[in-house]
C-alpha cells in the first residue's frame, strides 16, 4: 500500500520583467530564521505548468540532449517532465527580507507563480570532489557561476518542447 503524501506550498516564485524573487507565505516565514549569511539556497518547487497525466507518464526522453544518447530515462535527465514534477534549482541570495518573506535572487528557470515546496541552505560540504558524468555532458560548466553564460538552449532539446 502506498503512503498518502501531502505536499503544501510554502510560497511561490516571482518572475517578471527580469526581476526574480522567492515569496514565502506568512505562515512559513518563521522558518527563514537563521537563513541570513547563506549565499545560496536549493529550492524545491512544483512544475505546475507541466503537471499533466501525459507528462507524468513520460519515463523515456527521445534525444533530450543534443550530444547525448538517442533515448534517456527521465531519472538521467534534468527534464521538467517527471512522474512527480518536483524540480530543484540552486539560487544565489541577493537580499533577504525576513519580515516580508522575500528573497531576491538574480534569476530562476521557474515561471512566475510556480509553487515552492521547500528551501534548503547550500553548504560547502555538498560539493563532490570526484563527480563523474557521461562523456556527452562533460563540456557543461563545472560551477554554478559559469552556468549563466552557457548556451543551454543548444544543449537541451526538451526546452524547445511545449
Amino acid at each position: 500500500m502506498e503512503p498518502n503524501i501531502e505536499v503544501r506550498s510554502i510560497g511561490q516564485f516571482q518572475a517578471s520583467d527580469h526581476v526574480y524573487a522567492i515569496k514565502i507565505n506568512q505562515a512559513f516565514r518563521a522558518g527563514l530564521t537563521g537563513l541570513s549569511g547563506f549565499s545560496h539556497l536549493q529550492v524545491l518547487w512544483w512544475g505546475n505548468l507541466v503537471d499533466t497525466p501525459a507528462h507524468r507518464d513520460r519515463l523515456l526522453e527521445k534525444k533530450p540532449y543534443t550530444n547525448g544518447p538517442g533515448t534517456v530515462g527521465v531519472f538521467a535527465t534534468r527534464s521538467q517532465y517527471r512522474p512527480n514534477p518536483i524540480l530543484v534549482t540552486t539560487v544565489e541570495v541577493l537580499h533577504l527580507n525576513l519580515n516580508e518573506g522575500i528573497i531576491d535572487i538574480p534569476y530562476t528557470d521557474a515561471e512566475d507563480g510556480s509553487p515552492i515546496l521547500d528551501l534548503k541552505p547550500y553548504h560547502l560540504y555538498e560539493r563532490v570532489k570526484d563527480c563523474r558524468v557521461p562523456a556527452w555532458c562533460q563540456h557543461w560548466p563545472a560551477w554554478y557561476e559559469d552556468a549563466a553564460g552557457f548556451n543551454w538552449q543548444k544543449e537541451f532539446n526538451f526546452l524547445q518542447e511545449g
